[in-house]
């Protein structure tokens, strides 16, 4: 680890409680969020540190954004920074999840609170559109890049191809096209980690992950809903590559008919939820796993059981984050040192502009139409609005938090709130 900043741990938790709190936006806002606090307003990381985290993260199993931030927090205080960046990464929208999960099995639909985040997913739009556009300025900075940018796009949006895919065979390119040192990296001194230090991180961490599930097993019964739940949130963990997209479909189907945990419905509902309040998409398994528990009687079919049943969600969803950090971190920077790998890398950071461009559209498409079709023909995969179902407040919402962002530069907690309550008075007006 290079020389950290001499940052407070007060200070710097301030600063990550902010990140959490204003994260919304998916991958891609939250990516933008964090280069904005953590590079250019407060010069904790290096453009190289961080896009080389960023490459390294986009690699990994689960959420990239709240995996970026316990690197960060990593590089900072060490393990402990790390833990306390990635939790209040998430745990800001895991207890909004969580509330509203309980309102949502007691009351029902919450049309205020459904008009509020309608307001939101417009500036989040916009969020969007200002990372792309900010991630384009420092990631294609040679001409084949560029090519790779526009190939994932056109690769995902148009022919459905898979993400690890798109990865694949963007890394590939980069390392066969990559001669001698990247004209952005220098060779750096990096301090050797010890093999027993990756082992023991990566033992300790396998049981913090597992024991709540073998306690459960072993306290009650292996076939717990309990156990069940950990089990199947584990196995989604590690397949996660991708984010949370890469895997909703599969999630859903085996909530949904498999186990009937929920109906098809309340998934689509917890979808949204997720979709719309800070904190990484993947908090959607905090709500499946809540009305688990809710509807479940084992559980009693209350919400203490819906609580149990969401945390262990939780827990099996996000430990595992920590384990793939803290047991890699320290091997990111020599990165630096290999050159090859580094411009494999460097063409996966092209290759994400090409997939938050796909998140964007896609996101787009959801927010401002209200019907949309899906194109299959041959090789094509693709969605597409249905014109005359376009959502006038939703554009005009969008438009104005594209001001307040680009033009303006109102800053994103001011642009949130702006939208959140000309959404909540549009829905009032109905």
């Amino acid at each position: 680890m290079t020389d950290k900043p001499a940052i407070s741990f007060g200070e710097a938790a301030r600063v990550f409680a902010r990140i959490g709190c204003l994260s919304f936006g998916g991958p891609a806002g939250q990516i933008a969020l964090m280069h904005r606090e953590l590079v250019e307003q407060r010069p904790w990381l290096s453009e190289q540190d961080y896009l080389r985290a960023l490459n390294f993260c986009m690699l990994l199993p689960g959420p990239e954004a709240m995996q970026l931030a316990t690197y960060a927090g990593w590089r900072l205080h060490g393990v402990r920074g790390g833990l306390m960046a990635g939790l209040l990464f998430v745990l800001p929208g895991a207890a909004i999840v969580l509330v509203i999960s309980v309102l949502y099995s007691l009351l029902g639909k919450l049309p205020l609170v459904e008009a509020v985040f309608f307001g939101v997913k417009a500036a989040v739009l916009a969020i969007v559109l200002e990372a792309l556009l900010k991630v384009s300025r420092r990631a294609l900075n040679l001409p084949w890049h560029w090519i790779i940018a526009i190939a994932a796009f056109v690769a995902l949006f148009v022919f459905n191809i898979p993400f690890p895919a798109v990865i694949a065979i963007a890394g590939i390119t980069g390392y066969v096209m990559t001669r001698g040192n990247p004209p952005d990296t220098t060779p750096q001194q990096v301090t050797p980690v010890p093999l027993a230090q990756t082992v023991r991180t990566i033992v300790v961490w396998l049981v913090i992950w597992f024991t709540p599930i073998v306690i459960v097993a072993l306290a009650v019964y292996p076939d717990h809903l309990l156990v069940s739940l950990g089990l199947f949130f584990s196995k989604l963990a590690v397949v996660t590559f991708g984010g949370a997209y890469a895997v909703l479909a599969y999630m859903g189907q085996q909530a949904v008919e498999n186990h009937g945990w929920l109906t098809a419905p309340q998934m689509v509902d917890g979808l949204g939820l997720a979709e719309t309040t800070p904190g990484p998409l993947i908090l959607v398994t905090e709500f499946v796993g809540y009305m688990a528990g809710f509807r479940a009687s084992g559980l009693q079919g209350s919400v203490t059981g819906g609580l149990a049943a969401a945390t262990m969600a939780l827990w099996v969803t996000f430990a595992p984050c920590f384990l793939w950090i803290f047991a890699g971190a320290p091997y990111i920077e020599r990165l630096a040192n290999m050159p090859r790998l580094s411009g494999a890398l460097g063409a996966i950071t092209a290759s994400v502009v090409g997939v938050i461009a796909n998140l964007a559209l896609w996101f787009g498409l959801h927010v401002l139409f209200g019907d949309l079709i899906r194109i299959e023909t041959g090789p094509v995969a693709m969605t597409w609005p249905v014109w005359s179902s376009v959502n006038i407040a939703a554009v005009g919402l969008f438009v104005l938090s594209s001001l307040m962002l680009l033009k303006l530069h109102a800053g994103l907690a001011k642009t949130l709130m702006v939208c959140a309550v000309l959404g909540a008075a549009t829905g009032l007006i109905g």
